[in-house]
């Protein structure tokens, strides 16, 4: 094992690529690199890859890609390409060796043995104790077995264990980082635990407390549901004298309605959360406030600042709330905050996605869509069969900037824009009570007003319309079959910014559309 310098932090991040990289596994890498960057330390990614029949490379990529995307990097481990660091290989399926060095050590010191017990024979092993009503435990049979003995049994018995021997009723004591002083009793543990299968292949345990102590883990922080591990943890590092890391057992991650997070709750990829229009800088804040929070009312953090604000001894005990509101209304600040053009790049995909605009983008133009420089192709509003400048986009995505709350949402909030007519019941064109006759009058008249208009501009369309509408008994009937009439729908942006946005000539179409329909 490589020395690591004196007093410097190192945390590990060591996910299994089992599947899809999901919300809490990304609470976990947070709070690792927070606590790394925060005390000046090493963040490193390792991949518990030996799991051969669920581990996939799909999965690494998304781990990776997703950490990439939320801007969580890592100073050492796996890498697309390979990885980087000393302390390496950092995929345990590549680690084979290391592992057996250390299991043979604790076959020769006796502190573990060769188990040959059967399924059958520890299922009756269970239903003994279990008419006792004693707990259930694995008691040491294999462990006396004679050398000659074992032999024998290697060469009969086709499947088989190492087990670690445990000293009975001893007490295991650890201070948590979180949650305080925290005790087990090795009676509790269920005796002799299996670390390895007879090929020398480690199990979870095992595996993670050689790669801790070979990559020189000082701290060790993970999720509440790893808390029942650490005893055994830390009675194989004892077995093999290895030092002890300080331990953060996290929260578990809830609901609102309490029960544990899954599927039914919210997206369960957490790339797909961008998929679904959400910023990076919004995640990294709502995910930091599962479980931590800088002792106030604060709520907006960027990355740096939540840095500067974290420490452990600040995270909650009690279950972290998933609330989607909350994440919207994060994602909403972001939104609002970024620039107009930043904003557009990253909706045209999700305009692309709601068959509202085609883009031709060459290999190397596509990537830049998403947040590079701007893309010199127009974007083709087929509907309308009309070709469309990015600022003429832009100018559609600025009116939506305030109001939206994920990306995603652009589509449905500004898909009148690009299609050839909205689409509309024309007994939403009457405002209030107002007879049809009226309403088709005022409709005149705000033809005639627009028609006049010689220098289309936002300002001189609302200077024309107010005049208009404050000629009328109330502006209502003015300024609502205009705002329905240009977007079919009861809640949109300002009709003076919709006229604007959509020219003279398609503002004017749309409103002699809207009279002949209340006339049918």
């Amino acid at each position: 094992m490589k020395k690591n310098k004196k007093n410097d932090i190192r945390v590990r991040f060591a996910p299994s690529p089992t599947g899809y990289f999901h919300i809490g596994s990304a609470r976990v890498a947070l709070f690792n690199f927070l606590f790394a960057k925060k005390n000046k330390g090493t963040f490193v990614l390792r991949i518990e890859d030996t799991d051969k029949e669920r581990s996939k490379k799909e999965y690494e990529k998304d781990i990776m890609r997703s950490l990439e995307w939320l801007g969580i990097s890592w100073d050492e481990g796996a890498t697309p390409k390979g990885e980087r660091g000393e302390f390496g290989p950092y995929r345990q399926s590549e680690r084979g060796e290391i592992y057996k060095k250390y299991l043979r050590k604790l076959l020769e010191e006796r502190k573990a043995y060769y188990c040959f017990c059967s399924k059958e024979e520890l299922d009756k092993m269970r239903e003994k104790q279990k008419k006792k009503k004693e707990p259930p435990r694995y008691e040491g049979n294999c462990f006396l077995l004679s050398e000659s003995e074992k032999e024998k049994m290697k060469k009969e018995r086709k499947d088989f264990t190492i087990r670690l021997h445990i000293p009975d009723n001893k007490k295991i004591e650890f201070n948590d980082r979180i949650r305080g002083k925290v005790e087990f009793n090795t009676k509790d543990i269920g005796g002799d635990f299996v670390i390895a299968k007879k090929d020398l292949s480690p199990l979870y345990n095992f595996a993670c407390v050689v790669d801790d102590h070979e990559m020189n883990a000082t701290h060790v922080i993970r999720g509440e549901d790893h808390v029942s591990n650490t005893p055994k943890q830390i009675l194989i590092q004892e077995a093999l004298g290895f030092s002890i890391p300080e331990f953060a057992h996290l929260p578990l991650i809830l609901g609102t309605d309490k029960s544990k997070l899954s599927k039914r709750h919210g997206t369960v990829s957490l790339y797909g959360y961008k998929e679904k229009g959400y910023l990076p800088e919004a995640l990294v804040n709502f995910i930091a406030l599962l479980g931590w929070n800088p002792g106030n009312d604060e709520e907006l953090f960027v990355m740096e600042e939540i840095i500067n604000k974290f420490s452990l001894e600040d995270c909650q005990k009690s279950g972290a709330i998933f609330d989607m509101g909350k994440l919207n209304y994060i994602n909403g600040y972001y939104i609002r905050k970024r620039d107009v053009s930043d904003i557009t790049k990253m909706c045209i995909p999700h305009l692309v996605e709601a068959d509202l605009i085609r883009v031709e983008f060459t290999e190397e133009q596509y990537p830049p869509a998403y947040g590079g420089k701007e893309p010199k192709e127009s974007y083709y509003a087929h509907h309308r069969e009309k070709k469309m400048s990015f600022n003429e986009v832009k100018d559609i995505v600025s009116l939506y900037q305030e109001r939206m709350r994920t990306l995603a949402e652009i589509g449905e909030l500004a898909n009148y824009f690009f299609v050839k007519e909205p689409v509309y019941e024309k007994e939403l064109l009457i405002w209030k009570n107002t007879p049809a006759e009226d309403i088709t009058t005022y409709l005149d008249k705000s033809i005639k007003t627009l028609s006049d208009i010689k220098e289309w501009s936002r300002e001189e369309i609302e200077k024309r319309m107010v005049e208009t509408a404050n000629k009328a008994q109330n502006r209502g009937v003015v300024l609502w079959p205009m705002r329905v009439a240009l977007s079919g729908k009861k809640a949109s942006a300002g009709p003076f910014d919709i006229a604007y946005v959509l020219g003279k000539e398609e503002t004017l179409r749309r409103l002699k559309n809207a009279k002949i329909k209340l006339q049918q």
